[in-house]
């Protein structure tokens, strides 16, 4: 937190010293969520906004129920306490989560500064003692989830102590569903390979996210995967002010970094971004592509996304446009 720049009543945010941002001194960190859905930019700006060395990760808290959507309830009540208690640090009644995390890394491995103490003290790294205690050190919680849609998101904005501040993150479903046919788990589950369920899905996001705008105009915003890629420094210094985050060095570093060239696998954060959205149009044959565009009409043209008439116009057209919410 070396020469922070404390709010200080900037961006609705009234901070001026770190206890009015830590849990274990009374006060109440800054409480970011990327939303979205698999393979569509959230695992890089997850990692933009975790760039910030003081932030606690909870990546993906939801990991453990498999390849689904959670729209409504039993599941979506269920899920949101379990991300409520997170938020809080609170992992008394989190036994599920934790025994899941002891075999699958990737729970925790995101979260650079637990993970280093769970290199150094296997044992203590999922004793819900430790990680409450260590939790509650950090004044910025950031979270991503991929498996709960918008609508059902919603108690995480009404709940004015948690103070959320939640990003909708969007991306079209050619580049989407391109970039799942990639992965072993996808094909096989509807929720994840079906283009009539992306598409609903996006369909009932932009409602809520028009409603979700007027009600909640400061802690909820629509950030495109595309717009993303094409200008990182300007949409991730937009962001940072949205959560009331200052643009530390170490983001500067990660972007100057992550965004110029591709390196390492399918999962990788280092990428060309102004190329990496638009990959599907060279991967997809225009018969894939004419099959999306005819379930995806309505959510395509609310997002801004242009269709592509055919293969040859399919390979060098802007496949973005203007939406508005």
């Amino acid at each position: 937190m070396e020469n922070y720049e404390y709010p200080n009543g900037r961006y609705g945010i009234n901070v001026s010293k770190l206890e009015d941002l830590m849990m274990e001194r009374g006060g109440r960190p800054v409480r970011s969520i990327i939303l979205t859905s698999w393979r569509s930019g959230s695992t890089f700006l997850g990692d933009v906004v975790n760039a910030h060395p003081a932030n606690f990760y909870h990546y993906e808290p939801l990991l453990d129920y498999g390849i689904v959507q959670i729209r409504e309830p039993p599941l979506a009540d269920e899920s949101l306490t379990r991300i409520v208690s997170l938020l809080n640090c609170e992992y008394k009644e989190l036994d599920r989560y934790l025994n899941y995390g002891k075999t699958h890394p990737w729970v925790f491995n995101h979260n650079t500064h637990l993970w280093r103490q769970c290199q150094a003290h296997k044992r203590i790294c999922w004793d819900p003692r430790f990680v409450a205690k260590f939790c509650r050190l950090f004044p910025f919680q950031s979270m991503k989830l991929v498996r709960l849609r918008l609508r059902a998101a919603e108690k995480l904005l009404a709940e004015e102590n948690l103070g959320v501040r939640l990003v909708l993150l969007i991306r079209d479903p050619r580049g989407i569903l391109q970039s799942r046919k990639h992965r072993e788990w996808c094909p096989a589950k509807p929720d994840c390979s079906d283009p009539a369920l992306v598409c609903a899905d996006m369909v009932s996001d932009f409602t809520a996210a028009i409603e979700f705008s007027k009600k909640y105009p400061r802690s909820f915003r629509v950030v495109r995967y595309e717009d993303l890629s094409v200008d990182p420094y300007k949409h991730v210094k937009e962001l940072y002010n949205f959560y009331g985050l200052n643009f530390h060095a170490n983001v500067k570093r990660f972007l100057d970094t992550h965004t110029k060239n591709d390196v390492g696998g399918v999962s990788s954060t280092f990428r060309n971004s102004k190329v990496a959205p638009f990959h599907w149009r060279a991967d997809l044959d225009f018969e894939e592509v004419r099959m999306i565009q005819r379930v995806c009409a309505t959510a395509m043209r609310l997002w801004g996304y242009v269709m592509a008439l055919n293969s040859t116009h399919q390979k060098d057209f802007d496949p973005i446009t203007n939406y508005q919410l």
